[in-house]
């Protein structure tokens, strides 16, 4: 079953919880089957990669581990302002994304 999530890929979040309490960063991939994000720069780990002919970067590489999703609050972008995100249909049928917060 697919899950439904309020948070796409490209949307910038502030990471709420853990280490990285207090960064900002941008979403590169959604798992929707375990409800984890990978953020650019947030939750960085060590990965050792060993040289073979399709590798083009070998040794010891930084790399972005996937966080859950509920420990992370979108950040709008025309205002800056961090909140929930819920749902407002439009008179077309269409559906808007909207800040709770701010209502925009």
């Amino acid at each position: 079953m697919s899950k439904k999530f309020k948070i796409k890929k490209g949307d910038e979040v502030l990471v709420i919880v853990g280490k990285d309490k207090g960064k900002k960063g941008n979403i590169i991939s959604v798992d929707k089957k375990n409800s984890r994000v990978i953020v650019e720069g947030v939750n960085i780990s060590k990965k050792h990669i060993k040289n073979t002919p399709n590798v083009t970067q070998s040794g010891i590489v930084d790399k972005e581990s996937p966080i859950n999703i509920s420990n992370v609050l979108f950040i709008d972008p025309e205002s800056s302002e961090s909140g929930r995100v819920s749902y407002e249909q439009l008179e077309s049928g269409k559906y808007n994304r909207i800040v709770r917060k701010s209502k925009k």
